[in-house]
This record gives C-alpha cells, sequence and structure tokens, in this order.
C-alpha cells in the first residue's frame, strides 16, 4: 500500500476548507443538481453538510485515508464524469498500475460475458509464463470476474449502467491517484485459464507509477480564450489513455499523421469492400500545447487524411471514437460537418440559475451573454438560463463536406463529453448509423470547468484555494440537443446506437476484426440503398 508521509496529510482546518468550497461548488453552480437527486434520489449538499458538521465537532482531523474515502463516495453518488473530487498532489502525482490490460469479450450464442488478458508491458516478466495475451481470467482475489467488476463499477462514477461497467472494467488494472484512492491490497490473485491447460492462479503486485502534473491534463481554461472555455472532457479517463499509451501502445500497418496521440487511419478490406478506417483516440492536446492552435492542427490532419480516402476512391468510412474521452468541444462540433451537406447546429449550452452563476457569468471569459438570461430566469423562478452555443455558426460550417461517401460511427461506454457531443450531432443530423459496443454511450453532456477558474474570478468566500494542491472539476453549463432532439439532454441519456455489436475474442487479440467487418456490411448496405433510390 502507498504510504503517505505526515507532511502531505491534511489538518483540521483543511479537511474543513475543502468540505465548505464543495458545498458551495455543488449547491451553486454545479448545473446538473436537480437532475442528479432526481434520477439517483441523492442529496449530495446534505451529505457534505452532515460531513461539515462532524468536522466541527472534532478536535483533531480525521483520518487522511477516510476523509477522501467520503469525499470521493459523496461525488461519486453524482454518477458524473465531469464533476469530481480531485486528490491532493501527493495522490494526484501518482497512477497504480498492474503490468497487464482486461478487456471483456463475449462467446457462444448466448453471448456469456468473459474477461481477457489483451496485452501485457513489455517490462513484464510474470512467473508463469502462459499468463500472456489469450488468458481468460476467471476470478480477481478469489471474488469471481464478473462480480469483482462490478463491485469496483461502483466505486467509479459513470451516468448509465453501460458506462459503470466499462468504467469499473477499465479502472481494474490501472488507476490514476487523481480521482481514486490506492488499491486496499498491495497485490491481486488471479485465477486465469490460459490458452492451454488447467486454470491456475498468479499474484501480481501493483506498482506506482510518477505522473507529469505538468503534462496538459489539468488546463487552465483561461489562457487560450475561447478555445480554451469549451472544455467537455473526462480527466480520469484521459489520464488512463496515456498511461495505456506508454504500457501497451504498439505500432501497427497506420498511415503516417503528425497527430498520432490522438488519432490514426488506414483502409481496410473486408468482403463487404474497401474502405476508410479513422480512429480518434481524444479531442484534448497533448503536453502544453495551445488549445486553439492543436484544435486547428486536428481539424486540417482530419480534412487531409478524408481528402486522401476520397483519392483512394474508398466506398465508404468507418470512423471509430471508442474510448475518446472528449476534449475541445468546438473541435468536436467543428468535425460535423467534413461528413455531411446539411448544415450543421451547434448544441446549446445553459446555466442553472442562482446569484453565483450571474456573478459568475459576468467574469468567466466568452460568458457574458448568458448574464441577462441568467438575470431574468431570478426573477421569474425558471431553473435554467437561455441556451447558446459555443461553437459558432461560422465554424461548424465554414469548410464544408469533404468526404461524400457513406459513414459509420463506432461508439462505446467510454466515449464521453465532447465526443458525446459528437455522437449526439452525427445522429441528429442524419449523417449515418452508429454501432455500439455497448448499449450506449458515456453520456456526459456539459461543458466542464476547473475549481482554478473559478478561483480567478475572485469570489475567495465562495472558491477560497484549497489546500496540498486539492481541487475540483465541475459541469457548469449543460448541454442539449438540435434538430429533431432539440432540447434533449446528452447527460445521463446519452446516444442509443443503431446496431450493438458484442466484442468476440478475435476482436479484442486481433484489432477489431470482426467489428470492423460488421460496420463495413453497414457500410455497404447504405451504399446499396442510396443506389435503389437514384
Amino acid at each position: 500500500m502507498l504510504r503517505i508521509p505526515k507532511r502531505e496529510q491534511l489538518k483540521l482546518k483543511d479537511e474543513k476548507v475543502i468540505v465548505a468550497a464543495a458545498i458551495n461548488l455543488i449547491e451553486e453552480v454545479y448545473v446538473h443538481l436537480p437532475l442528479k437527486r432526481a434520477m439517483h434520489a441523492i442529496d449530495p449538499v446534505q451529505s457534505l453538510r452532515l460531513l461539515q458538521r462532524e468536522l466541527e465537532a472534532r478536535s483533531s482531523p480525521m483520518d487522511d485515508r477516510l476523509f477522501h474515502d467520503r469525499m470521493i463516495a459523496i461525488f461519486t453518488s453524482l454518477r458524473d464524469g465531469h464533476t469530481v473530487y480531485l486528490l491532493p498532489k501527493f495522490y494526484a502525482s501518482q497512477v497504480a498500475v498492474l503490468p497487464f490490460y482486461l478487456e471483456e469479450f463475449f462467446e457462444g450464442r448466448a453471448k456469456e460475458r468473459q474477461y481477457v488478458v489483451s496485452k501485457l508491458d513489455a517490462r513484464f516478466k510474470p512467473k508463469n509464463s502462459d499468463f500472456k495475451p489469450g488468458a481468460v481470467v476467471k476470478s480477481w482475489n478469489f471474488v469471481p470476474i464478473d462480480r469483482a467488476v462490478e463491485l469496483n463499477a461502483e466505486k467509479h462514477s459513470g451516468s448509465n449502467p453501460a458506462a459503470r461497467h466499462s468504467r469499473g472494467l477499465e479502472f481494474m488494472t490501472l488507476r490514476p491517484l487523481i480521482g481514486s484512492l490506492p488499491p486496499d491490497e498491495k497485490e491481486v490473485v488471479i485465477g486465469y485459464k490460459p490458452k492451454s491447460g488447467k486454470e491456475r492462479e498468479i499474484r501480481i503486485r501493483w506498482r506506482y507509477k510518477k505522473r507529469d502534473l505538468g503534462d496538459g491534463i489539468q488546463l487552465a481554461m483561461h489562457v487560450a480564450g475561447a478555445a480554451a472555455t469549451a472544455l467537455g472532457s473526462d480527466l480520469q479517463m484521459e489520464e488512463i489513455r496515456r498511461v495505456k499509451r506508454k504500457m501497451f501502445a504498439r505500432r501497427g500497418h497506420w498511415g503516417k499523421t503528425s497527430m498520432g496521440e490522438n488519432l490514426r487511419f488506414r483502409s481496410v478490406r473486408t468482403p463487404a469492400g474497401r474502405f476508410g478506417y479513422l480512429r480518434t483516440f481524444s479531442f484534448m492536446p497533448p503536453k502544453r500545447q495551445n488549445t486553439a492552435a492543436f484544435g486547428e492542427r486536428f481539424f486540417k490532419e482530419i480534412t487531409r487524411i478524408l481528402r486522401r480516402f476520397v483519392q483512394k476512391r474508398l466506398q465508404g468510412l468507418i470512423l471509430d471514437v471508442r474510448g475518446n474521452g472528449g476534449g475541445l468541444i468546438t473541435l468536436a462540433e467543428m468535425l460535423l460537418q467534413l461528413f455531411t451537406e446539411e448544415r450543421i447546429v451547434p448544441e446549446r449550452f445553459e446555466f442553472i440559475c442562482t446569484p453565483t452563476t450571474l456573478k459568475l457569468v459576468g467574469k468567466l471569459a466568452q460568458s457574458k451573454r448568458w448574464a441577462s438570461s441568467i438575470r431574468e430566469s431570478l426573477e421569474t423562478g425558471a431553473p435554467y438560463s437561455q441556451g447558446f452555443p459555443l461553437t459558432t455558426e461560422t465554424e461548424a460550417n465554414g469548410t464544408g463536406q469533404v468526404f461524400r461517401g457513406p459513414v459509420v460511427l463506432i461508439t462505446n461506454a467510454l466515449t464521453y463529453s465532447a465526443t458525446d457531443m459528437f455522437t449526439a450531432g452525427f445522429q441528429d443530423h442524419n449523417i449515418g448509423p452508429i454501432l455500439g459496443t455497448d448499449d450506449n454511450i458515456g453520456a456526459g453532456g456539459a461543458n466542464v470547468y476547473e475549481y482554478a477558474d473559478l478561483e480567478h474570478v475572485k469570489l475567495p468566500a465562495l472558491f477560497p484555494r484549497l489546500p496540498k494542491g486539492a481541487s475540483f472539476r465541475v459541469a457548469l453549463r449543460r448541454s442539449t440537443r438540435v434538430r429533431s432532439q432539440s432540447g434533449a439532454l446528452v447527460e445521463e441519456f446519452g446516444v442509443k446506437p443503431n446496431e450493438v455489436h458484442r466484442m468476440t475474442l478475435n476482436d479484442v487479440l486481433h484489432s477489431n476484426e470482426d467489428l470492423i467487418h460488421h460496420a463495413a456490411t453497414l457500410l455497404r448496405q447504405q451504399e446499396n440503398g442510396a443506389r435503389k433510390n437514384n
């Protein structure tokens, strides 16, 4: 277990400051509070007040781990990957890892879910030589693996069952301590069945890796103006993506791109034809890059790749956003125009109406146009402000359609935030079918702000500087869908796919082969349908 030096532990006054700030954050500016209270039958503000009362009665600080456990549990009850309690710097600088990656697949007519070791850290030399990709995991610390994943899922945010399960699985072997405490156990005992032979057990210790606190994940959104204020991302999943890339990434047969950390592309041959395959991993800038410049580079690179696909006369496009935890909302919405001749209507964003949000919009960059609406709503009792887009009509439509063939979008329950908005826009503008490997997406519909950005507006009574580098993130503006889905929420409800593909063992071990063939079949159906209509 990770040992916490005494000097890094919170004092009683520190705990009180953190709880008071959390109450103000959730009660005054958290945009989804009414929705979460209704959907999950919770009262996080009252839970925080009870914790505050408990601290007031104490003469010494609460045990450090217990305090953080309580805070994490309250924020997890919101089921919101945007709104999280971020642990002090000592924790946040570490990632707990097991040196392998666990994925699920479905087998047989009953589509029984199973779990398989899909990747090993190249530096890991297991004592059991048959513990390698293809080994099917049966138990975890003597608990059946499906139940172990289910228990882990309850410790992490996820607004729908598919999202909770996927996050529970993702956090089995990779745990960024920015939002999760270190594992309780020093090692895990894994029961597994190798490719051949009887079931065996192996003990593997948790390892701790240092992470760079300045690696661009916690962006100060006031740095780069409008582009930076339009942020929607899942902080913990973004960190997991970066850790996975360092531990497991292998170079395959991909095209050359300057955005290799964020996207990859290639052409694929399938029984249904030859298609372009484009995978976006994140809309978030890599290390310390200016957000506006990154968004421009990303958009230009996607445009270049699509034009290359057109030149090669490919029959359609498979656009894969699985695991993309979001990033720049404006970038995500700008990309939609490249795939359709329809005029893109950007999503609208609304504040919850409180005296505090009225003060905030006068101070936050690019938010002043919401002020009169919030002021009127405080008089009429309306809970939410008028909605305005973060992406301008010019940005959303200035380039126009580049790829004119059929397109299919692949999603899963780990797509989140800006990528959820992209998915909603893809469906709302009838660009093509959505093929999900889960029953829903992550369902994160908000513009997220760092607590540091609220500190900068100089309301110290509400948002004081927090001790030991502790912090929060909060969903400040909620998004609503457009066109035929006008006013519908992405948060909680997500976007249901047109078809579901359950990942096979062949998918997991051989570069999504069956998934790509399924997507190709949908593309061929679109192509045949277009010919009939003509």
